[in-house]
């Protein structure tokens, strides 16, 4: 072996572009080399301002906190009340977003409805139709009433508790949803009345109206076919959340949802994911906007929903103006999904846990996402229930211990006063000033 040339130019040192980096550079290549685009589920990966970019003031001198074991913090909420003859009444503000089952096993969906039950709160249908598993254990179920219309069925309308139009999805405003052919079961293809094992597309907009006064015109069809019973929410992603929540109000809706960029889904195109919508962050304010313009906030309740993880998360939501949030990908979570205990297993399909997101596939080892038999038979949704109920449980301690260092003896008393941003972007979308300043960007000085 020799020593290098002492007179040799010394080397650059070798730069990957930040630009083209190597998950950019596979992409490339799979699209290269198949031709199609990439489907899969969940939420954006990219970070975004999210609410870890906003911290909780707490009291001191100028407010006066609460005892924790004295002093009693609600967390009640009712949603519904403009024009439902029956509101719902939750015990927490978190409630759990529509999940099809089809995406889901039935075992799955019978462990939101326990879990939520237990909990005090609602759950979801999703696309695809009401099963029997999740109306019997749901104490509360929204029925979701989407573009597909799959498994739509008028007598479940009047089952179920609430019914929530879909317009669109945080993780697709403006696109339709996905189920492919192998999660297209007997029982699955039968509830939507259509094949089994073909791909089936579920519409990106409602095939009978094209606009808000059409949507007017459906809110009270759908209240007359229910007796004027049910709150009616409207779903929309967030896109243009003040028009689009000002349209919803004008149009009737008891409720809003507004799902950002970070709310999953069980199948889309990942450039879809990524690059369309708006982070949830930057969406709650010009909401709260619309209603207050409207002179209807607290009237018609809004909920948020979109990457929401912790009880944190939950109160600075409320702080914010929302009346509630919606929880689908940490729900999961909770159930299992993702869980290193099936890590050999992710391996297997080309993954790891917490990376598992080709739930389309229907090779869930966890057997949440799937149909298949005997992966299904691995998810026990009593045990499933009780995990996602305790998860509900921390989240609201956590959200309470939070509005009482606040003093605040109801979570929805948290304000935008209760906060500082941590960033620039954070207090520019929410209004809320810069930590140690008074400024926010656009307004006034430091």
């Amino acid at each position: 072996m020799t020593d290098k040339n002492p007179n040799s130019p010394p080397r650059t040192v070798p730069i990957k572009s930040s630009n083209f980096s190597d998950a950019a550079n596979a992409e490339i290549r799979r699209a290269a080399a198949t031709g199609i685009y990439d489907i899969r589920g969940g939420g954006a990966k990219r970070a975004v301002p999210h609410f870890d970019d906003l911290l909780f003031l707490g009291a001191s001198i100028s407010r006066y906190p609460l005892e924790g074991y004295r002093e009693t913090c609600d967390t009640s909420v009712t949603l519904g009340t403009r024009f439902a003859k029956k509101p719902i009444h939750l015990d927490i503000p978190i409630t759990i977003a529509g999940m099809s089952f089809g995406a889901l096993s039935g075992g799955a969906k019978e462990a939101l409805g326990r879990g939520a039950s237990a909990a005090g709160t609602s759950t979801t249908t999703g696309d695809g139709g009401m099963t029997e598993e999740e109306r019997g254990h749901s104490k509360t179920l929204i029925y979701q009433y989407l573009p597909s219309r799959y498994g739509m069925n008028p007598d479940d309308l009047r089952r179920c508790d609430a019914i929530e139009i879909v317009v669109g999805q945080g993780a697709k405003p403006g696109g339709g949803g996905m189920l492919l052919g192998q999660k297209i079961s007997d029982r699955v293809a039968e509830m939507r009345n259509l094949p089994k094992g073909i791909d089936q597309r579920s519409a990106c907009r409602h095939p009978d109206w094209t606009g808000p006064d059409d949507l007017e015109i459906k809110i009270l069809e759908l209240r007359e076919i229910t007796n004027w019973e049910k709150p009616i929410y409207v779903k929309i992603g967030g896109a243009r959340p003040y028009f689009d929540a000002t349209l919803a109000v004008k149009a009737g809706a008891d409720v809003i949802v507004l799902d950002g960029m970070q709310g999953g889904t069980a199948a889309t195109q990942d450039v879809f994911i990524e690059h369309v919508g708006q982070p949830t962050l930057a969406c709650i304010r010009p909401a709260v906007q619309a209603l207050q313009d409207l002179g209807l906030h607290r009237e018609v309740q809004l909920i948020i929903s979109g990457g929401i993880r912790h009880g944190a998360d939950v109160a600075k939501a409320l702080a914010l103006g929302a009346d509630a949030v919606s929880i689908g990908t940490a729900a999961m979570i909770a159930l299992g999904d993702n869980d290193p205990q099936w890590e050999s297993e992710y391996n297997e399909l080309g993954t790891t846990a917490g990376a598992y997101d080709d739930w389309h596939e229907g090779m869930d080892p966890a057997g949440i996402t799937t149909q298949d038999p005997a992966l299904m038979a691995r998810f026990d949704p009593a045990l499933g229930g009780r995990r996602l109920s305790n998860y509900l449980k921390v989240m609201t301690l956590e959200a309470q211990t939070i509005a009482r260092a606040c003093g605040k003896s109801h979570v929805h008393n948290l304000e935008p006063e209760d906060l500082c941003a941590l960033t620039i972007e954070a207090s520019a979308m929410t209004g809320v000033p810069l930590a140690g300043t008074n400024w926010v960007p656009g307004k006034g000085s430091f």
